[in-house]
């Protein structure tokens, strides 16, 4: 049976404003303000019902009540005091829904990453107080995949961190929480973008070709595997991004750009002075499900366009997953062939890059001023 969520006395609730907004300053607007059930008046006051002995949300959408047994308190304390009890459709006493299933997703997301081994839906449902379609659906919603997707990203992450340390692949495939080799080599082999055997070898066999210029925007690194470019950084030291590049694949056979690798890197060099041209090379993108589907979406957004977080989880069909597109944002290890500049606050001005705020700021400037 579903655990039952906890009842959270008045004390857990955001306090009352000291002063009630102008709008529901008396019992008049406050009626009105339940009678068209108002969830902006949620927070600034709670209506009793007499007949019922029940108080509520202004927003409440329990059957309406009749004025004569309706009265106004400032907070669920006085409503309390007063002898009345929380409804238990609109819950007055606990956070706001909208902020109750978050957290219970929250909840859920730690489970699964501190949990040794897989763990069924039904299991999560129940933890966290909620049916296994209505669970599922609402975990959706607000990470952008399924449980099920998440926790095997979580136990590729696991892996990608165990392998390089690992006495074999093998230990470090258990350790990371798979159960099975297929499973683990048809996920693995993506997201490493190289075999699973190599990675734990520091990238040992593995040939990456790479180079280093100055643009506009300071020193550029350029690195590629066979499958197509694997990296595009900035910073101010070269010596520092070819280092990076080094501490990432330690055992890689890292080979300085031939005359053909030149022509790539001469072609992403004319992409950053004129993105209005578009870009066309293969990429070796290397991510979860969720985090590729981010990146081809920011793939998407033309130079001189910017969209904020929420904007772009609703265009990848997940409109609650802001959170989680912000990090797949922050984990892109291909600067501007995949534009997480293009991606700004709700008031249009810049959050954190990667590669520091000032060239986002410059990047955008730049497109802006290019755009038709």
């Amino acid at each position: 049976m579903a655990t039952q969520h906890p009842r959270r006395s008045a004390k857990t609730v955001p306090p009352t404003p000291d002063v009630a907004a102008p709008a529901y300053a008396g019992d008049e607007a406050r009626w009105q303000a339940v009678q068209r059930r108002d969830k902006a008046a949620d927070g600034h006051f709670y209506y009793s019902v007499r007949s019922t002995g029940v108080y509520c949300k202004p927003s409440c959408a329990a059957r309406p009540a009749l004025r004569k047994n309706v009265a106004f308190h400032d907070s669920c304390a006085a409503a309390e005091a007063a002898g009345f009890r929380a409804c238990k459709r609109c819950k007055p006493d606990q956070p706001p829904l909208e902020e109750r299933q978050a957290q219970a997703v929250e909840q859920a997301c730690r489970m699964i990453e501190q949990a040794d081994a897989p763990l069924a839906l039904e299991a999560l449902a129940d933890a966290v107080g909620l049916s296994r379609y209505h669970f599922h659906r609402l975990f959706k919603a607000h990470t952008g995949v399924t449980p099920k997707a998440y926790a095997d990203g979580q136990r590729a992450e696991r892996m990608r961190s165990r392998l390089p340390g690992s006495a074999s692949v093998t230990e470090a495939m258990y350790d990371a929480g798979f159960n099975s080799s297929g499973r683990f080599y048809e996920q693995t082999g993506e997201q490493l973008g190289m075999k699973p055997s190599a990675y734990r070898q520091g990238g040992s066999g593995e040939s990456i070709r790479f180079a280093v210029a100055q643009c506009w925007l300071g020193a550029l690194l350029v690195a590629a595997t066979a499958k197509g470019i694997c990296a595009v950084t900035l910073g101010d030291d070269p010596d520092a991004l070819v280092k990076e590049l080094q501490d990432r694949f330690p055992n890689a056979e890292l080979v300085g750009g031939d005359v053909e690798f030149e022509q790539m890197l001469a072609q992403v060099l004319a992409f950053i002075e004129a993105p209005e041209r578009g870009l066309d090379l293969p990429l070796d993108v290397r991510g979860t499900a969720f985090q590729q589907r981010v990146w081809q979406a920011l793939r998407g957004i033309p130079p001189g366009v910017t969209l904020s977080y929420s904007a772009l989880a609703e265009r990848i069909g997940s409109p609650a997953a802001v959170r989680a597109v912000a990090s797949a944002c922050a984990n892109n290890s291909i600067a501007l062939l995949i534009p997480c500049h293009r991606i700004v606050r709700l008031d249009g001005s810049p959050s954190g890059y990667r590669w520091g705020v000032e060239r986002k700021q410059a990047l955008l400037e730049k497109e802006r001023a290019a755009k038709p």
